[in-house]
């Protein structure tokens, strides 16, 4: 079987191109560092990168929802424990007036302590958080508490506070509303009151005879609000902590997944292209002698 000078020109100038181009295929993996610099070098790992990076960007936008939410959390944590100190002292102060052993100015002094912690409680509830809201803020409300010019306190804040997105179909609600946090609390006579008023009922109570074991009755029922408000803030930290873990994991398997789809292996790609330099360069030098043969090579 005869084959044609032509069709052996042609193989070994395929082989070399092909070899030529495997070289510098592994090169620019090497350069680069990826294995992939465009879809149709592997198009189902560049199809399972695309999606990979579409779930690695949903997942840096929950993470930094997640840590948004703790921080609120962890804000919200903190100025109720600031709320707890001013009620146990307002129920310290309620126990003290009840003794039926003050003077006028004693109970005045007690009163105007009051005053001071009703005021305090006030603006610890129009907190606001990182962004500039209201930390007890409710859905569209611009204060939390309205604060009158008397000093009187009462709820504006309702509803809830918007959910906040923390993974694929879950949110998280990371604040409560004024109302929530400090109102819808039972007092004695069976009626509902917030934490504002019952204050202020005291302050009146101690300030003009009234039944102040009544009253202090009532501040007890107030402060156990706030402490379950804390205690459903606990729990909620606690899921957030849990998420936040989750979402770490889900980031460390994402990019080594995605360095196995992507990123070059230096090492192997180093070795594969000397053997297949070493393979051109051979290549090479069997086409150089080949096209130095003619036909006085041969007669000679």
């Amino acid at each position: 079987m005869r084959i044609a000078t032509s069709t052996i020109y042609t193989n070994a100038t395929n082989a070399m191109s092909s070899l030529q181009a495997q070289a510098d295929k592994l090169s620019t993996q090497i350069s680069t560092g990826s294995k992939i610099s465009k879809a149709s070098d592997d198009p189902l790992a560049s199809a399972r990168l695309a999606l990979l990076s579409q779930n690695t960007a949903d997942n840096t936008v929950w993470t930094a929802n997640i840590s948004l939410a703790q921080s609120l959390v962890a804000q919200s944590d903190s100025t109720l424990d600031s709320v707890q100190t001013q009620m146990t002292r307002a129920q310290e102060l309620a126990v003290e007036a009840n003794t039926g052993t003050l003077t006028d100015a004693n109970k005045q002094s007690i009163a105007t302590e009051l005053q001071g912690i009703l005021a305090s409680l006030g603006s610890l509830a129009n907190t606001k958080d990182a962004r500039g809201q209201p930390l007890f803020g409710g859905s569209g409300s611009d204060n939390a508490v309205n604060v009158a010019t008397d000093g009187t306190v009462s709820i504006a804040a309702t509803g809830n506070p918007s959910s906040i997105p923390i993974g694929d179909g879950s949110t998280i609600q990371a604040t409560d509303s004024a109302q929530q946090v400090f109102g819808g609390i039972t007092t004695t006579t069976g009626t509902t009151s917030d934490v504002f008023s019952i204050v202020s009922k005291l302050i009146t109570a101690v300030q003009t005879g009234g039944d102040i074991g009544t009253a202090g009755t009532d501040l007890t029922a107030a402060a156990n609000q706030v402490t379950n408000a804390r205690a459903s803030l606990g729990a909620r930290g606690s899921r957030l902590d849990m998420e936040a873990t989750a979402m770490t994991a889900t980031a460390t398997s994402n990019e080594a997944l995605r360095s196995s789809l992507q990123d070059t292996d230096v090492t192997t790609a180093v070795s594969d292209l000397q053997k297949t330099m070493t393979i051109l360069s051979a290549t090479q030098a069997s086409f150089t002698k080949l096209t130095s043969l003619s036909l006085f090579t041969y007669l000679s």
